[in-house]
């Protein structure tokens, strides 16, 4: 048998704020509360977010890379949504920028077929 993903859980303050916020910005429509721990079906990827009472310590030690066939764009679209861009990076003909949402954490957007 072998393990396979089902959801990316992200720990936040306000899991309803969050997910809402990701929602918009994945342009999803599907989300569900299960007494504050919010699901988001972002087809193929099911994101989770649950309240935790710490906030968070520092840099990610992992993170989502999503991509983007119009990267610039979509990347001034989620600044505007309330993300932080934090800087681009290339190497070997790929380029993606590195954002945070509003609860500070940090994804990457590259460049659609740049992996």
């Amino acid at each position: 048998m072998r393990i396979a993903p089902e959801m990316i859980t992200i720990d936040c303050a306000d899991p309803q704020a969050l997910a809402a916020w990701w929602a918009e910005a994945l342009r999803v429509e599907d989300t569900q509360d299960y007494d504050g721990f919010v699901v988001l079906a972002a087809t193929p990827l099911v994101l989770g977010f649950q309240r935790v009472p710490e906030p968070k310590p520092g840099k990610n030690r992992m993170h989502i890379d999503f991509s983007s066939p119009d990267r610039p764009a979509d990347v001034e679209r989620l600044a505007k949504l309330g993300a932080t861009v934090l800087g681009e990076q290339s190497m070997q003909g790929m380029t993606w920028t590195v954002l945070k949402d509003p609860e500070g954490n940090e994804f990457c957007l590259a460049d659609a077929g740049g992996h």
